[in-house]
Order: C-alpha cells, then sequence, then structure tokens
C-alpha cells in the first residue's frame, strides 16, 4: 500500500472484497431465524451472534489478503469502546482501511424481515475507492470501484432522473435512542411525506443507498447513521450519477452526521425543507 490507490490491482482487491463478504452471507443466511443470543447495545440498537460471527469471518478474509490495509467494523468499535463513549473517527491516511457493517440491518434480521445486507467499503486517503454492498436474501450484489461506474449482479445502476419532490419516492430512517433527534427527523417527516409521492422505511441505510444508486428512490436523507452505514453506498450513488451531501449542503464523507442523497435536483429540494426543522448540533 506505501504507493496508494494507484499500486491496487482494483479487480483482484474487489474480487477478494466479494468473497469476503460471501463469507459473511453464508453465515448471515445460517443463523436466519435461528438466532439463540440477541443483545442491546447503548443507544445503538440490537446485536446478535450472527453479526459478530459475520464480522470475524469478514475481517479474517481480508487480513489475511490485504495484511497491511486497516479495518473499522461495526462490532470491533463497540468491542474497543465503552458505551456511549464519544469516540471521534478520523479518517483513513494512504495506508486505507476497511470499513465493514458485518448486518446492516440488524432489527430487520432478527425479526425475519428480508431485507439487511452486508456493507463494505475501502477508505484510502478520506476517500471510498471501492465498496461491496450484499443483500443475502435478495441474492443481490452491488459493487463499485472508484471511476468504473456502479452495478448489481453485473448490471450498471443509474439514479433516478425524476426532478420534482412531489413526484418522488424517498426513504430515510429513524434513531430513536436519541430524543432530540427523534424529534427533529419526526418534524421534518411531517413536511416531508405531505410534499413528496411516498417515503419509504426499510430499515437498513446501506441498502437504502443501493436503491438511490438504482434508481427506486428517488431520494434518500438520515441522520446519525454511522461510517460502517454508508461508506460502500457513498460510492454507489456517486457512480451511478449521484450525489451526497449533508442536511446543510456539505459533501458527505463517513463522518458527517447528516446524509442527504440523489440526484442533485432532488437532493437540493430535500434540503429546502431540512432547513425548516435543523437543530444547532446537526451538522
Amino acid at each position: 500500500m506505501e504507493n496508494g490507490v494507484k499500486s491496487m490491482d482494483w479487480k483482484q482487491v474487489l474480487s477478494q472484497a466479494i468473497k469476503a463478504v460471501s463469507l459473511g452471507r453464508e453465515v448471515l443466511l445460517n443463523y436466519f431465524g435461528n438466532l439463540e443470543h440477541i443483545e442491546e447495545k447503548f443507544q445503538a440498537g440490537l446485536v446478535s451472534e450472527a453479526d459478530k460471527e459475520s464480522e470475524r469471518v469478514i475481517a479474517e478474509h481480508l487480513k489475511k489478503n490485504f495484511p497491511t490495509i486497516g479495518f473499522l467494523g461495526e462490532e470491533t468499535f463497540a468491542a474497543q469502546n465503552a458505551p456511549g463513549a464519544k469516540v471521534q473517527i478520523a479518517p483513513a491516511g494512504p495506508e486505507g482501511r476497511w470499513i465493514l457493517d458485518p448486518l446492516d440491518g440488524t432489527t430487520n434480521y432478527i425479526h425475519r424481515f428480508p431485507i439487511f445486507c452486508i456493507s463494505l467499503g475501502l477508505e484510502i486517503n478520506g476517500q471510498i475507492q471501492l465498496a461491496v454492498i450484499d443483500v443475502p436474501i435478495l441474492k443481490e450484489t452491488y459493487t463499485a470501484i472508484r471511476g468504473q461506474g456502479a452495478f448489481v449482479n453485473g448490471r450498471r445502476l443509474q439514479i433516478s432522473k425524476t426532478n420534482e419532490l412531489k413526484k418522488a419516492l424517498l426513504a430515510t430512517g429513524f434513531v430513536s435512542e436519541h430524543e432530540n433527534v427523534i424529534a427533529e427527523q419526526l418534524k421534518i417527516f411531517d413536511e416531508m411525506v405531505r410534499k413528496c409521492r411516498g417515503v419509504r422505511r426499510p430499515g437498513a441505510a446501506a441498502y437504502d443507498l443501493t436503491q438511490v444508486a438504482r434508481g427506486v428512490f428517488d431520494g434518500y436523507w438520515e441522520r446519525n447513521i454511522q461510517p460502517w452505514d454508508a461508506a460502500a453506498g457513498i460510492l454507489l450513488v456517486e457512480e451511478a450519477g449521484g450525489i451526497i451531501e449533508t442536511y446543510r449542503g456539505e459533501k458527505y464523507h463517513p463522518y458527517k452526521n447528516s446524509i442527504v442523497a440523489g440526484n442533485p435536483e432532488i437532493v437540493h429540494q430535500i434540503q429546502g425543507i431540512l432547513q425548516n426543522h435543523l437543530r444547532p448540533e446537526t451538522q
């Protein structure tokens, strides 16, 4: 990794990333409907043995094949930091870092609702360069390499061309663990649902972003998602022709606390509504 991005054989890296994620997929399918241990993480929802085992097998494969690349996984991070601790994660440097959510949509998974996925992104010098999102039950694998387009099962993705909010199908999520965040979101939702065609809440941010990239959702907004939720989806949306910004119109990266995704027209119309309801701490 000493030469950074230029030294990467991207087809080989993508191949191994897909292989790693396929190992996690096998774990999730084996546990689906057969869980025995479910825990609640402080202000972070649920976690099961499936999350932990999926992260373990994916991390082992990545470390074996890319020993010099760092790793940031949701469950590893949770295990290394005290519940509720304010930990600032710095962007990755030239050595690179994998960013993994081994099971995005854990609540869905636990309740046997089939929308859940594995999200894996490779960050180098603060920018996502490669992405894999796998949706096991739907048998869909989304992939992207920066500058080379975004795909699902080999078919190229293209974001929606809808340019009027009243014709748009949107997606969002709700973070009920933080009272100030849910209060802000409910006010936003109240106005948004009246001004667009409809709002969906699949319950997995990485999946929401795949559907923006695919052109199913015209736009998406959410606050307080984590780096592992959005890292891979960022690249998918950008490579499908979309943009990713914060609620306040700044360029989004995985360490911001708000996200809006879609084509430029829809993103800016969503932001126009958001401005009426933002709390001072919302970035």
